[in-house]
C-alpha cells in the first residue's frame, strides 16, 4: 500500500552535501596528514581484534606458507585477510595505507546510508501510529526532525568515528555489517537481515546477542507504541482498522522467522566453507575458533584499553580467572531476556541497548564501537527528547576520552604515573555509558507511558 504524503517523511537537501563534507574532511586526513594524524597505535582505537597492523601481519604470515595464527598476532576472522589483506601489502609509501582507508571511508559512508533509511522507515512508522492513537502534537513533533538524516549525519560527523577511520581499525566493517543486519530486519529483506547478523557475528562474535531485535523486528515489525494502546481504541477489535494499513500485522510472523533461521544456517555454513577453503593449506577451522572466539572469551590480552576487564585480570589471582571470566560474559546474557521482555515492541531501539551494553563489557572494546551505538541513538531523537543530564553525558564523554591519552601517556612514556591513572578514565567511561544506556531506556519508557495516558485520555472521550 502506497503511503499517503502525510506520512512520508519530508527530504532535507542539506543531507547530502553535510554527507559530502564529511567524506571529504576525511580524505583530506587520509592525503594530507598521513603520519601526523597517528591514531592507530592509540589502545582506545586499536584492539587485537580490529587492529590493521595485526592483520597485515597475518596476511604476512599467510603469503609465507604459515598459519596466520601462528604466533600472537593475528585474532581476526581469515575472510578479513582474503578481502582486506592485499591492501595492506606496500607497493610504494602510504599506498597501502591509502587503500585502506579508502575502503574504510566506503564503508562508513555506506553505513550513514543504511542508518538514513532505517531512521526514514522507523520515522514514517511512528508518524502513523501516533496519529492512529490520535496523538497529533507527537506527530508534528516527528515529522519537523528527520531522525534518520539526524542519526546519519551524528555518525558521519562523530569525531569518535572519524578517528576510527583514520586509525587503521576494521570496526568500520564490524559496524556496516551490524547496521546492514538491522537495514535488512526493517525491510524484512530476510536473506540480507541474515546475511548480515551472521557476517557481524563471525567477525566479533558479540552481534550474536542480536538476534532477538531481528527476529522481533522480522516477526513483528517496526517500532510502535505498546499494541495494548491500539487495542484499547478499537474495543479489541481488528488492529489492521486503527493503522490504516501502515502497521498492517495483527499476529507474530513466524514464517518469516523461521525463514530467517534457515537463511542464516545456510550463510553460516557458507562462510565456514569460505573460512576452511581460505586456510586449509596452513590451518584449521579448530584453530581459528580458538585463536579468535577463544581469544575474545579467554581475555588473554591484557593490553590496556578503554575497557575494564584488562586491568581486573591483571589483578586477580589465577585460581579464580575462569569464575570470573564467566561472570562477566554471563552478565551481558542475564541482560538480554528482560530487556527483551519489556522493549519487545520496540526491537530496533532494543537493538541499540544491546549494542551500547556489549560496547561497555566486552573484552577489546573500542572507540569504534561507541560510534556506532551513539549514531543509532539519533534514531531516537523525537522519544529521546526529555532524556535527563545530556549536557552531563556530553561532558563526561568529551572529558574522559580527551583525559584518555594524556593518563596514558603518563603512565607508559613519562613515567609518572601509573595503570591506576589510565584505569581511571577506563572506569569513568563505563560509567558514562552506563547512565546513558540507563537514561535511554528511562526515557523511552516514559515516552511509552505518556503515550498511553493519551490513550486513556482518547477512550475516555469516547465513552463520553
Amino acid at each position: 500500500m502506497e503511503k499517503s504524503p502525510e506520512t512520508t517523511p519530508k527530504k532535507h537537501p542539506w543531507f547530502w552535501s553535510s554527507a559530502v563534507a564529511s567524506i571529504l574532511l576525511r580524505l583530506v586526513l587520509i592525503i594530507y596528514f598521513p603520519n601526523t594524524l597517528n591514531f592507530s597505535s592509540r589502545p582506545e582505537v586499536s584492539t587485537p581484534i580490529t587492529s590493521l597492523r595485526r592483520l597485515a601481519e597475518g596476511y604476512w604470515l599467510k603469503r609465507s606458507s604459515m598459519s596466520p595464527y601462528a604466533g600472537s598476532m593475528y585474532h581476526g576472522s581469515p575472510l578479513l585477510l582474503s578481502i582486506i589483506g592485499p591492501l595492506t601489502v606496500d607497493r610504494s609509501e602510504g599506498q597501502s595505507q591509502l587503500l585502506c582507508c579508502l575502503a574504510f571511508v566506503i564503508a562508513d559512508l555506506i553505513t550513514a546510508i543504511l542508518i538514513r533509511s532505517i531512521g526514514q522507515l522507523l520515522q514514517g512508522a511512528d508518524i502513523q501510529s501516533l496519529k492512529s492513537l490520535g496523538a497529533g502534537r507527537f506527530s508534528k513533533i516527528s515529522e519537523s526532525f528527520p531522525s534518520g538524516d539526524i542519526a546519519s549525519l551524528v555518525y558521519l560527523w562523530n569525531p569518535l568515528t572519524i578517528i576510527t577511520c583514520l586509525g587503521y581499525s576494521t570496526s568500520p566493517i564490524e559496524n556496516l555489517m551490524i547496521v546492514l543486519s538491522l537495514y535488512g530486519a526493517c525491510k524484512r529483506l530476510v536473506p540480507l537481515a541474515a546475511f548480515g547478523w551472521v557476517m557481524a557475528s563471525h567477525l566479533s562474535l558479540y552481534p550474536v546477542i542480536l538476534i532477538i531485535p531481528l527476529v522481533l523486528l522480522i516477526g513483528s515489525g517496526l517500532d510502535t507504541p505498546p499494541r495494548k494502546l491500539f487495542l484499547q481504541l478499537t474495543d479489541g477489535n481488528d488492529y489492521k482498522k486503527t493503522t490504516n494499513g501502515s502497521l498492517h500485522l495483527t499476529n507474530f510472523s513466524w514464517r518469516r522467522v523461521v525463514l530467517f533461521l534457515l537463511w542464516a544456517s545456510a550463510w553460516a555454513f557458507y562462510v565456514l566453507v569460505l573460512c576452511g577453503i581460505s586456510i586449509k593449506e596452513y590451518s584449521s577451522l579448530g584453530e581459528m575458533f580458538k585463536r579468535t572466539y577463544g581469544f575474545i572469551l579467554s581475555v588473554e590480552d591484557l593490553f590496556p584499553n578503554i575497557g575494564v576487564l584488562w586491568y581486573f585480570f591483571a589483578e586477580v589471582f589465577d585460581f579464580f580467572r575462569d569464575f570470573f571470566l564467566i561472570v562477566f560474559h554471563i552478565n551481558i546474557l542475564f541482560m538480554v531476556l528482560p530487556l527483551a521482555i519489556r522493549l519487545h515492541h520496540r526491537p530496533c531501539f532494543l537493538a541499540f541497548v544491546y549494542i551500547a551494553i556489549s560496547s561497555i563489557l566486552k573484552s577489546y572494546p573500542s572507540v569504534g564501537d561507541s560510534a556506532l551505538y551513539l549514531g543509532l541513538l539519533g534514531l531516537f531523537v523525537n522519544a529521546l527528547a526529555d532524556m535527563q543530564f545530556s549536557f552531563f553525558l556530553f561532558s563526561g564523554y568529551l572529558g574522559t576520552l580527551l583525559l584518555s591519552p594524556v593518563m596514558h601517556n603518563l603512565w607508559i612514556w613519562r613515567g609518572t604515573g601509573n595503570a591506576n591513572f589510565y584505569f581511571a578514565t577506563a572506569m569513568a567511561y563505563a560509567c558514562f555509558q552506563i547512565i546513558l544506556v540507563v537514561e535511554s531506556v528511562s526515557s523511552m519508557l516514559n515516552h511509552d507511558r505518556a503515550l498511553k495516558k493519551l490513550g486513556n485520555t482518547t477512550v475516555a472521550k469516547k465513552v463520553q
